[in-house]
């Protein structure tokens, strides 16, 4: 695999952990819902920087 395949599966992971993780915090556990929806944007954030990463190439 190179660069570019490597980044879009990651980035791919990091959008579907930030997914869950905003689910799990928001819908499934109402009682602690802001810090994993936090850490769900952080991972929107990480796989936003790896997108960027991509167009540079």
């Amino acid at each position: 695999m190179d660069k570019k395949q490597v980044l879009m599966a990651a980035r791919l992971f990091l959008i579907a952990l930030g997914i869950l993780m905003i689910y799990l915090g928001g819908f499934a556990n109402p009682e602690v819902i802001l810090p994993p929806i936090i850490t769900g944007l952080g991972f929107f954030a990480i796989a936003w920087a790896f997108g960027a990463l991509m167009k540079n190439e």
